[in-house]
């Protein structure tokens, strides 16, 4: 098992943006699903503790759950729901990274997101149709995000052709409007939250694509908003320094120039001694090491 778990991580750190928003979206899934089984086994109804994930449409729930305009983003509502954003994900996602970054592709998957579900928000607090369902609709999935790359691909390269099951090459303009029309005309479905979400998550890709070619990029604060909550996870992971030990160092001529003078004025002081000794009481009293040092003395 431990070794699953190792293979999954060294894929996550190793995948592309794609790999890795698909990952964090499928582990949501699973870990919802695993307290689904868990809380039901002592009778606790998890669908309670999910809808604080969820997106409100209600604006004093918001700002009750405030987070919820992005974790709303990574949550599905089943299996089938969770496959077909996820295989967009993936199709789009590595289509967009030809022509954009990753980086890019991380901040419009959020700005995609939140211009969704801004716009799900709106719709039911201003039009009459929804007044019914204000205060007990919430929004959930990674749709309109999807639908901001997908578009942002789409507005970046409109002639790009990809080959659709049963249909053959299509060009990637006339897959973009076959989707905006799709929803605008769905609105009035009982998926109308989803849809006006999705029209939201399209502005904002093609938003961002016309942004690009102008030299501006609306995800840019989004980005700068990641790095700097990653540097402050990795700062908080560092260990501490240890102090640092002075060294101190010296000219390594006058060090020499220092202990040359040292030894000579010890040699002159033994010489003086020894020929102190010598004037009082004759060469004979002499032991062999001073008459060595005597003599050496002469040599110099």
């Amino acid at each position: 098992m431990a070794s699953i778990f190792n293979d999954l991580k060294q894929t996550f750190l190793q995948g592309n943006i794609v790999v890795r928003l698909i990952y964090i979206n499928v582990a949501t899934f699973l870990l919802s699903l695993l307290l689904s089984v868990a809380l039901g086994l002592f009778n606790v109804n998890i669908t309670d503790l999910l809808r604080n994930f969820y997106l409100p449409a209600d604006l004093l729930q918001i700002l009750r759950r405030p987070w919820t305009p992005i974790t709303y983003m990574f949550m599905h509502a089943g299996p089938w729901h969770l496959l077909g954003n996820m295989l967009w994900l993936y199709w789009f996602g590595r289509l967009f990274l030809y022509f954009f970054s990753a980086k890019h592709l991380r901040g419009l998957y959020v700005v995609g997101g939140l211009l969704g579900g801004l716009f799900y928000i709106v719709a039911y607090n201003l039009f009459p149709v929804f007044n019914n369902q204000l205060y007990s609709a919430t929004l959930v999935g990674a749709s309109a995000s999807v639908l901001a790359i997908a578009i942002a691909t789409a507005v970046r390269e409109p002639e790009y052709r990809i080959n659709l099951m049963f249909i053959g090459p299509v060009k990637l303009k006339y897959l973009a409007l076959f989707i905006v029309l799709f929803d605008i005309l769905y609105v009035g479905s009982n998926n109308a939250g989803g849809h006006i979400a999705h029209l939201g998550g399209a502005l904002a890709g093609w938003w961002y694509a016309q942004g690009v070619n102008r030299g501006r990029d609306i995800t840019r604060w989004v980005n700068v908003c990641i790095d700097t909550i990653k540097g402050l996870f990795r700062k908080s992971k560092r260990k501490p320094r240890k102090p640092k030990m002075k060294v101190h160092t010296y000219n390594s001529s006058r060090n020499a120039d220092y202990e040359y003078n040292a030894c000579k004025k010890a040699q002159s002081d033994q010489v003086d001694k020894i020929l102190e000794k010598l004037k009082k009481s004759g060469y004979g009293s002499l032991s062999e090491e001073e008459k060595r040092h005597l003599f050496e003395a002469s040599k110099r």
